[in-house]
């Protein structure tokens, strides 16, 4: 099987079929060397994940946030970036505000994107359609920085969800008018989200540079900006 929309759906009902296996384990938490925490669920998810793609595509290269070992990701074949859980603190805490974010490329080709909130039945994938929503609220990372400060004291409806696929799912629904990550992400974090919001007509800021498509690296870190053009607010900065 090589169709990414057929790839993308068997995914997401591996996830909803897997959520009260992912659920039983939420309580079950080590520590990264990093401070973050990470549960028997993450692992959970992302071998089952990797197992049922690598099962359908031969050769395939896994990049998930729990098993990637470092380097560069291959020019060629089958490329699968995974975060299983998003938000693993708030996952870990009790909070439904966690995602899955899958992104499939092929030959550095991007093949389609999915982004899943099982907890609380909500996904968009590459393809689907939807009547957006008019907000001015403004999303913002949790990971700290002076800017992040800056954009809550400037702007009249911010907020910080701790999750980036729950931010990244709502910016291209237009429930959020702005999503920014000053500080930076990894690919896992980022890329599905970026592609989908490419795809509803987003504008889209990698590194401050207007973004192109192009494959993101997982060994470093990708500041972003995202906001939807599908409704200007007072005191919402025209884009575009």
């Amino acid at each position: 099987m090589s169709d990414a929309a057929a790839l993308l759906d068997g995914v997401r009902g591996l996830v909803a079929d897997s959520l009260p296996e992912v659920l039983a384990r939420r309580r079950a938490v080590r520590w990264k060397a990093d401070g973050s925490p990470v549960t028997e669920a993450d692992i959970l998810l992302e071998s089952r994940i990797a197992d049922w793609l690598a099962a359908r595509l031969p050769g395939l290269t896994l990049i998930g946030e729990e098993g990637y070992a470092g380097g560069p990701a291959p020019a060629e074949g089958w490329v699968a970036i995974l975060d299983p859980i998003d938000g693993t603190e708030n996952f870990c805490s009790g909070l439904k505000l966690w995602g899955t974010s899958l992104s499939l490329w092929e030959g550095r080709a991007h093949r389609g994107s999915l982004l899943m909130l099982p907890e609380l039945g909500d996904h968009l994938a590459s393809g689907d359609r939807f009547e957006p929503f008019q907000s001015r609220i403004a999303g913002f990372s949790s990971s700290w920085s002076a800017a992040i400060g800056t954009g809550l004291a400037e702007t009249p409806e911010g907020r910080i969800f701790g999750c980036a696929v729950f931010n990244l799912y709502n910016v291209v629904r237009g429930t959020l008018a702005r999503f920014t990550n000053p500080k930076g992400a990894r690919s896992w974090d980022l890329a599905a989200g970026l592609m989908l919001a490419l795809e509803h007509g987003c504008a889209v800021t990698v590194d401050g540079e207007e973004y192109d498509g192009s494959f993101l690296e997982p060994d470093r870190r990708y500041r972003i900006d995202i906001q939807h053009r599908h409704d200007l607010h007072p005191r919402q900065r025209a884009v575009g």
